[in-house]
């Protein structure tokens, strides 16, 4: 990324040739958003803050953060490392039903994996007994940075997410097919993040 791009939302300079319309004055933060290494290597060598897509892409997910981490250059904008990971939440009343609420997004997973994308589908009970021990592993690993269940699992499941990682900041998802029940899913989440950290994540 350019300086000259960088500079594009500050105060517009007397014969510069291009200006964001309307950006130019505003200000806006900019973030390097990554599902891989050489993400984490930009924002840290250009002192930005660093969000990771770990809610579909966790492969990398922790050395991405030590390699941002360790090679962070303060910046203007940026005096230390600040980090945000995505996380999945699929909350409910209870831990049967959150894990029910799961299946959407799991067959959208597996669904791509088969070369067949398309909306997202309605929950389906029982559905990992249907599935072969290579399709559980393949889902196991690609929705490793998730939790589905009751308020006390969600609430647990962030907290140890966060003491993993160290994590700044989350981006919390929530691919569930009913409107209703994914309004009450992060309405569960808010709660659980007001218990554990409210001076600490948004």
């Amino acid at each position: 990324m350019s300086s000259s791009c960088r500079n594009y939302f500050r105060p517009a300079e007397p014969g510069q040739r291009v200006r964001a319309v309307p950006g130019a004055g505003l200000n806006v933060p900019i973030w390097i958003l990554g599902s891989s290494l050489f993400g984490a290597q930009l924002a840290a060598a250009l002192g930005l803050p660093y969000a990771f897509a770990s809610h579909f892409a966790p492969g990398h997910m922790m050395q991405a953060i030590d390699i941002y981490r360790s090679r962070f250059r303060p910046s203007e904008q940026l005096e230390r490392p600040h980090v945000m990971l995505g996380f999945n939440v699929f909350a409910a009343d209870t831990d049967e039903e959150g894990r029910r609420l799961m299946t959407s997004i799991q067959q959208a997973f597996l669904n791509l994996r088969r070369g067949q994308p398309g909306p997202l589908q309605p929950p389906v009970d029982g559905f990992e007994q249907r599935l072969s021990p290579v399709e559980q592993a393949g889902l196991e690993q690609a929705l490793s940075c998730s939790v589905a269940g009751s308020p006390e699992t969600v609430r647990r499941g962030l907290e140890a997410f966060i003491a993993r990682t160290g994590a700044d900041e989350l981006m919390v998802t929530s691919q569930i097919f009913d409107h209703a029940a994914r309004l009450r899913s992060y309405e569960i989440a808010a709660e659980a993040r007001d218990l554990l950290a409210p001076s600490r994540l948004r």
